[in-house]
């Protein structure tokens, strides 16, 4: 009986240890979930506060970009009224398109105020610039004024700039011009003055550029004949080619410049008409 107690006995204790085996392996697999789950959850931890960071980050860029934009707003405000007051005195073409290419800088940027406050400092630059060039060029419509007045009246500084052109165009940039309705006591559009000036009355502002171009290549022909006036009327050949009118002569001559108006012109009395403007009487 003994014996057999002993059995008994060594068998509990085979199962028992077997039992503690399970039990502790069972433990074990659980502290490395408990591990994992732990590892898992300081990893989350630490992504999450990343993201907080990088969001907090992300808002405070965005706040110093929004707090910078109102003064490039104003600068844009005040470069449009530049470029209204330019219009049809300076050539704004490349400040428009700079102007727009910072303007679309500034509406892509989202975390780098710097790229704004740039854009401001490019625009107020720029307005300044053409606030310059209008200047000048107010400048030099005042140093063309014609005597007894201002360079215009009735036309207004846009009439006169478009007659100003016209006559620029035809080769007449250092000629003086300015508004007057004296010409032939106002029955002629426009006359040209022995002392080196053109006179134009106010409504041919509104002729068309064909018209108005060789109105002022005409002009600019007749100071350009004062200049040889005692050759010219000597001559013979301009009195039997052009019955020694002036007139004639000068459409010929705005002929020659590419401007021609509702005279024809032989192509003799062109070439002849031609060395007027170098200065060549034959």
């Amino acid at each position: 009986m003994t014996a057999a107690l002993a059995v008994v006995l060594a068998a509990g204790v085979v199962e028992r240890a077997h039992s503690l085996d399970e039990e502790r392996a069972a433990t074990i697999a659980e502290l490395r979930t408990v591990s994992t789950a732990a590892d898992e959850a300081a990893q989350r931890g630490d992504y999450l506060r990343g993201a907080i960071v990088i969001a907090e980050q992300d808002v405070a860029d965005r706040a110093a970009v929004l707090a910078v934009r109102p003064a490039f707003v104003a600068e844009i405000a005040a470069l449009t009224a530049a470029l209204d007051r330019a219009a049809g005195k300076v050539d704004t073409t490349a400040d428009r398109a700079s102007a727009l290419s910072a303007q679309q800088a500034v509406l892509a940027e989202r975390a780098d105020p710097v790229v704004v406050t740039n854009a401001t400092a490019t625009i107020h630059a720029m307005t300044a610039k053409i606030d310059g060039d209008i200047s000048t060029w107010q400048a030099v419509q005042q140093a063309r004024r014609g005597p007894g007045g201002p360079a215009w009246s009735s036309s207004g500084p846009d009439g006169y700039a478009r007659v100003r052109a016209a006559l620029d165009h035809v080769g007449g940039s250092g000629v003086g011009l300015y508004e007057s309705a004296s010409c032939a006591g106002g029955s002629a559009a426009a006359c040209a003055n022995s002392n080196g000036y053109i006179k134009y009355r106010a409504d041919i502002v509104t002729w068309n550029a064909d018209r108005l171009n060789w109105a002022m290549a005409h002009e600019l022909a007749h100071i350009y004949q004062f200049q040889v006036w005692g050759a010219l009327t000597s001559s013979a050949a301009y009195q039997t080619m052009f019955g020694g009118d002036p007139e004639f002569l000068a459409n010929c001559m705005a002929v020659v410049r590419g401007f021609p108006g509702s005279v024809g012109c032989s192509g003799d009395q062109q070439a002849w008409a031609s060395g007027i403007w170098v200065g060549a009487v034959q």
